[in-house]
């Protein structure tokens, strides 16, 4: 239990983790700018502290135009060589291309638009009393995960394995893997 009495998953720990556990993570988001925004931080994310992202998450909104899919997508040379020099943000090469990419095959989507495309993969919503009573219970992939990577790489996605497939449908509501101890109401899409 916190300082404020509520229960909370395990790694909501500090105010910056508090506010994004409370008010951010597993709720469902749906709005295709916001979605590459998440997939893009979490590839980001990859081999790091969730923490350092959400440190520099103000930064990357500022280095990447918001992450609106269309202006990432026409992206330059140019646009890499200003990104690996902005301090600000995690200097990845890879992961800055990889994000470019993503904006493109994201554009490239139409009406099958990101939003309708990710939450294809998404189970089917679980009773409270099937949310994980431990950490241990969180798995790091699925099978909807896995099926989602294998998708996003046909399209032309970078940087979407299994476990940041799964990492962005946590986040994004997809699935609910708050604690059943958690104070967070049970999340419907």
């Amino acid at each position: 239990m916190s300082d404020d009495g509520l229960v909370r998953c395990g790694w909501a720990i500090g105010d910056l983790y508090r506010d994004y556990h409370d008010n951010e993570w597993g709720r469902p988001l749906r709005d295709p700018v916001a979605l590459f925004e998440r997939l893009s931080l979490e590839a980001f994310q990859s081999g790091l502290s969730w923490l350092t992202i959400l440190r520099k998450r103000e930064n990357f909104r500022r280095a990447f135009d918001g992450f609106d899919i269309e202006t990432v997508a026409r992206y330059t040379d140019a646009d890499v060589v200003r990104l690996m020099a902005d301090e600000s943000i995690v200097r990845n090469r890879a992961k800055i291309e990889a994000t470019i990419a993503n904006a493109r095959a994201a554009a490239d989507l139409g009406a099958d638009d990101l939003s309708e495309l990710l939450w294809s993969f998404a189970p089917a919503p679980r009773h409270v009393s099937l949310r994980p009573a431990d950490p241990s219970e969180v798995p790091s992939a699925t099978a909807e995960s896995t099926a989602m990577a294998r998708e996003l790489k046909r399209r032309g996605f970078r940087f979407v394995g299994p476990t940041t497939a799964y990492a962005l449908m946590q986040a994004t509501g997809m699935v609910d893997d708050h604690l059943r101890s958690c104070f967070v109401a049970p999340i419907t899409g």
